[in-house]
This record gives structure tokens, sequence and C-alpha cells, in this order.
């Protein structure tokens, strides 16, 4: 089954109501494939799946969580490898896909969902409980055709408007750490492809897997060389779910043992990203 969050536009609500017709089979295969698996230790399936569903916050927009409209169906890390999470915990997989990552956060924060797959930051540590990293991602900068900054070093600059999604991790760094730049943030990754389309950005920050899905729809665009900074994505889920934090940490280890997670990176055509060592 898959679920829509509430929010959004008429429109767009119509768009993804369209989705929801479209992809109906493939989740029930999803969840067939969940039934089918052999059952996880049940006190791990109240914990971490207390609904008897697994609930997985998804966003649109980036590989790293989900491509809903991919050709062939639905793509990104967060999606192949929650979907393989719940068939291990012999639970029903439901994705839960959000406007924007913000969104999931609060969802997870609030045990509105089960598990998000996300970058593992500090801050976010203080409301949500993380397993061990399974991939790790360069942060850096896009921009537009004919850009005012060509190389990363020149970015913090006076004058130069540097785009963030709101709330985001690139957001409280980058809201620290420029001297000279300014943040300008948008709600979603959609809405920063518009302004700078408009010229109302000079360049974007967040995860290069994020950027160069956003080049392709940006003609004349590109991602910087060079990095400000790497995310580590992990498995997130509510906070007093502790009894379930050994099998987020099995799973993650044998994801990457098992050459699962490169090969979610490889079909959701993640670039910019590598499957974390092995401890």
């Amino acid at each position: 089954m898959w679920i829509e969050a509430s929010g959004g536009t008429p429109n767009r609500r119509a768009r993804l109501s369209r989705r929801v017709a479209a992809l109906a089979i493939l989740g029930s295969l999803v969840a067939a494939g969940a039934g089918a698996a052999d059952a996880a230790d049940p006190q791990a399936q109240q914990i971490l799946a207390p609904t008897g569903k697994l609930r997985v916050g998804l966003y649109p927009g980036t590989p790293t969580s989900i491509l809903p409209d991919a050709p062939g169906g639905p793509r990104g890390v967060g999606y192949d490898l929650g979907g393989e999470f719940a068939r291990r915990l012999g639970v029903p997989f439901e994705p839960v896909v959000f406007s924007k990552n913000a969104e999931v956060l609060e969802a997870v924060k609030t045990g509105k969902v089960d598990m998000a797959f996300t970058n593992a930051s500090a801050a976010r540590a203080k409301e949500m409980d993380f397993g061990p990293p399974f991939l790790e991602i360069e942060l850096g900068y896009l921009v537009p055709k004919r850009p005012k900054v060509t190389v990363l070093n020149a970015v913090d600059t006076t004058g130069i408007r540097v785009g963030v999604t709101k709330g985001s991790s690139s957001d409280g760094v980058l809201s620290r750490d420029l001297n000279f730049a300014s943040v300008v943030r948008a709600d979603t990754v959609g809405i920063a492809v518009e302004m700078l389309a408009a010229g109302q950005l000079d360049a974007f920050a967040t995860n290069k897997a994020t950027l160069f899905e956003m080049a392709e729809k940006l003609p004349g665009s590109q991602v910087l060389d060079g990095r400000w900074g790497v995310e580590r994505h992990a498995i997130a889920i509510p906070k007093g779910r502790d009894q379930g934090r050994a099998f987020v940490e099995k799973f993650t280890e044998d994801a990457k043992a098992e050459g699962l997670v490169k090969a979610a990176i490889e079909r959701a055509g993640l670039r910019g990203a590598t499957a974390s060592e092995q401890k």
C-alpha cells in the first residue's frame, strides 16, 4: 500500500493520487513479499512496527529517498532498503511519501512513521535514534547556466545567494559557516530548481546525489567540483524504541556486507555516493 502524506496544492494532490493508482500493484507485491519472509522476533516486530506495518517516511526529488515517477516504477535507496527491511522484519511495507524532508523528520520524531533513511547529523540525533551509517555522500553546490561563481571556494562571497532546503542539515551548517554569502531557504528541492532557473539563487547546496538529479532539470547548470562536507546516511527510528536497535544494526551491517546498499545505489542512479565501510 502506498500512502501519500497530506499537504500540497490540489493539482499536486491530484498528480500524487494518480501515482497511487499506478503503484498499487507494485505496493501489493512488496507487501506480499514481506509476508512471505520468515517471521522475525515478535518483540522486534512490535517495537519497530507497532501498527503491524513498517511505515517508512520518504520524500521525492532525490535518489537517496524516492523518485516516484522514475521509468519502470519508483526507485530510491530509502525506498528499496525500506522494502527489504520490512521483508526481513516479517511485516508489510508501507511507504509514506511527504512533500519535503523536514516533514519526514518531524514524522519520525513524533512516531507517525517508524523509520527514515537520512543524514545522521548530531542535531537530528537529539530527536531520533540512528543505526550505523550505510551511505556516504559528498556535499556540494549546483550553479545555474552563466554562473556568478565557478569554483567552490568562491561561493562564500558578498552578494552570492546560496539556496538550501528549509530545515535541512545544509541549512543548519551553512547558516552558521558562511561569512559573506547570504542563505536563502526553499521549501522543497523542486522549488529550488525553479528559483535557480528564475535567477533568484546563485548556487544551491545539498548532497551531490540530489544536485545531479536537480541538474537534469536545469539545462546548462553544473555541479561544482569539490565538496564542503560529507553526509553519512543511516536508518532513523523514533526515540524510545531502543530494544529494536539490535535489529536495525544487524540489518545495516548485513545490507552492506551482502551488497544490498551498493545495488540500491546503482538502481537509484545515485551519483556522488558510496556505501559506508564495514566495521
